[in-house]
């Protein structure tokens, strides 16, 4: 308990012993992070003034884009700040909130990723009854239960960690506070945080990634039962933006733990902080360009007319051309089969 006490305050090693290349970074990461703010925090209000948007899956997707915001939140700013510091300190207390906040909404990030991929499901393969599985309180308690099973789990891992011993060891080699970097300070047995990591891992990471799968199997079989191309392209739409941030985001995850280890460790460290830093600013772009209902919102935002249609609650064109496509799936599928 001497020795755990004693540590009031980490070092964050970074690159310091490359001050042009940390400059380089600066400039970059601050650019990205300022895109990823803006963009995500311009779907939150998209979702919010249009009611075109009022759905399902744009419930999910403003809580993905909160959720990449709070993420980056918890270690960019301290990241940069550190890039222009020569002291790059942070707390004992800082530290444990900054490692558990990038546990928990890592964690949480891919749980919101299946319950889309589940929402594509029933949107495609059971239209009928979308409106009845989808329901607003079922929406509300799937996103409440996600959010909460990613955080009690990442809570769990932090305070195993954080009762390790360390003896007095506090130099991290690392941009931030990432569970792997704390796991090599302590000076003790650390074979049950790896345990429950490996067990956290398949519990958070892969089984989503199994959900995503079915789900998608499940919808492809129902896209190839359509006869006419323009019908399966008007359905594959829907769920594309969807699929291009389930790839990337996933793509990233697998480059970064099953690539070869690099011999210089400070190519591991950059490819870690582009992989939080990256990843969550492009899903505002994914789902601009890939998107029509996020496209008309953001030219009514461009003409003035977004507010309107919110004081005005003018019909969703957009979300009932949405719905009428995937109930066309089954029932141009229904009218094949027989």
């Amino acid at each position: 308990m001497a020795n755990q006490t004693a540590v009031t305050e980490y070092i964050l090693l970074g690159l310091h012993e490359h001050p042009n290349l940390e400059m380089f970074l600066f400039v970059l990461c601050l650019g990205i992070y300022s895109m990823n703010v803006l963009g995500n925090s311009l779907l939150i209000g998209l979702n919010m003034l249009d009611p075109c948007l009022h759905s399902p899956m744009y419930f999910f997707l403003s809580n993905l884009s909160l959720m990449d915001i709070c993420g980056t939140s918890s270690f960019v700013p301290l990241t940069l700040t550190n890039f222009l510091e020569a002291q790059r300190t942070i707390s004992f207390l800082g530290c444990a909130l900054q490692m558990y906040l990038t546990l928990a909404l890592g964690s949480t990030e891919c749980l919101l990723l299946a319950v889309m991929a589940y929402d594509r499901y029933v949107a495609i393969c059971q239209p009928l009854r979308y409106t009845e599985i989808m329901s607003r309180w079922t929406c509300l308690w799937m996103a409440v239960l996600r959010w909460g099973t990613g955080f009690a789990i990442s809570l769990l891992q932090s305070l195993l960690t954080w009762s390790l011993p360390f003896c007095g060891h506090n130099i991290i080699n690392h941009f931030f506070c990432e569970i792997l970097a704390v796991l090599k300070l302590s000076c003790g047995d650390i074979s049950l945080n790896a345990l429950l990591l490996i067990m956290a891992t398949a519990v958070l990471t892969l089984a989503p990634l199994l959900l995503i799968c079915l789900s998608y199997i499940l919808i492809l079989a129902a896209i190839l039962r359509v006869p006419s191309a323009a019908g399966r392209c008007k359905a594959f739409s829907t769920c594309s933006a969807h699929l291009t941030v389930v790839v990337v985001f996933y793509g990233t995850i697998s480059f970064m733990y099953f690539k070869p280890k690099a011999e210089d460790p400070n190519l591991d460290k950059i490819i870690a902080l582009f992989y939080g830093v990256v990843t969550p600013s492009l899903n505002p772009i994914i789902y601009s360009l890939r998107n029509a209902e996020v496209k008309s919102a953001v030219l009514a935002l461009l003409w003035g007319d977004l507010l309107s249609r919110k004081l005005s609650h003018l019909p969703c064109c957009s979300s009932t051309v949405s719905r009428k496509t995937a109930r066309s799936v089954m029932v141009i599928t229904s009218n094949h089969s027989g």
